[in-house]
């Protein structure tokens, strides 16, 4: 059987007089998901030096992450790489560092070998768009930005999704079981709410602008209520996209990304129940009637829509 997953391991480097290797996770599956028992024979790359840190990078979920770490533990000390931070130290075996130590790296990440994403970022600042997914509550907005992600995703791996929202529905809430019962749901939801706090938006933005540095496109659902405290948000944002079940919202919106945040827009999607896509103009953003955006029932994203969030980090020939 074929593991769906790579570990690559940097040459030796240094940053602030600490010596480290990167160990770089690849899921090299088109959907980029492993199983458990893929781990059940891994073994790390040989090369490692122990006299020094090892920083794990990748996406992967929590248990790999896991498991390399303690399979690292006769390094001096492992770090796990968070693009929004840094490389965040959680084991050590020395005094050089310390637990929840940040070190301030970016190791390498397949945007570099994305050249026509690099044609299209700024030259100047070296970011990548942020594109804000808005509109009010009930339209679809979580659904969309994680169709969207798992879209672009099977082709375009250093896409990312953050999630600036309290509301305690993450990804992981969109990949439960179809068995799961909407009470459930919601008792989840529930119980890993958060409330709003002066540094709230602010930390995002702050972790949208660091991704910015790195990836080729960031996603940010920024939940369905228009509210100052999310400046900061749209400071960090280069376009927007609007997913309404309420038309009469829509202005509302345009006024607060286009108008005070002075964002982009790419696309206002009309939400409906019902299984359509009928598109209603094209210029100067795409206006589309698009649904069912529902937990279990959304099939895909509409090509159309795809391709305007594509025009954003992949230049045109």
């Amino acid at each position: 059987m074929i593991t769906p997953l790579r570990l690559y391991l940097s040459e030796s480097l240094v940053v602030q007089n600490l010596k480290y290797q990167v160990l770089s996770v690849e899921l090299t599956s088109s959907d980029r998901l492993i199983e458990p028992q893929n781990i059940k024979n891994l073994e790390l790359p040989s090369g490692i030096d122990t006299t020094g840190g090892v920083i794990i990078s990748g996406r992967a979920p929590m248990w790999l992450y896991s498991y390399l770490t303690h399979a690292l533990h006769p390094t001096a000390w492992v770090a796990c790489y968070d693009p929004r931070l840094g490389a965040v130290v959680s084991a050590t075996n020395s005094r050089q560092v310390c637990i929840g130590q940040v070190i301030p790296v970016n190791p390498p990440n397949g945007r570099q070998n994305h050249v026509l994403a690099q044609e299209k970022r700024n030259v100047e600042t070296g970011l990548c768009p942020a594109l804000m997914v808005v509109g009010p509550p009930d339209s679809g907005k979580s659904v969309l930005s994680h169709a969207l992600f798992q879209a672009l995703l099977s082709d375009h791996s250093d896409i990312y999704l953050q999630r600036a929202h309290w509301d305690g529905e993450g990804n992981y809430v969109l990949e439960l079981s179809s068995q799961t019962t909407d009470e459930e749901i919601e008792g989840f939801k529930l119980r890993n709410k958060g409330v709003l706090t002066e540094r709230f938006f602010p930390y995002h933005a702050q972790a949208i602008l660091q991704l910015r540095r790195q990836k080729s496109l960031v996603i940010v659902d920024v939940g369905g209520m228009v509210q100052p405290e999310k400046l900061p948000i749209l400071e960090a944002c280069t376009h927007y996209l609007i997913i309404s079940s309420k038309p009469e919202e829509i202005g509302a919106w345009h006024e607060f990304c286009r108008d005070r945040g002075n964002l982009i827009p790419v696309a206002v999607i009309h939400s409906s129940l019902a299984e359509v896509e009928e598109v209603h103009r094209s210029e100067p953003y795409l206006e589309i009637t698009s649904g069912p955006w529902l937990r279990g029932q959304t099939k895909g994203v509409p090509e159309n829509i795809l391709k305007y969030v594509k025009s954003l980090f992949i230049a045109k020939n």
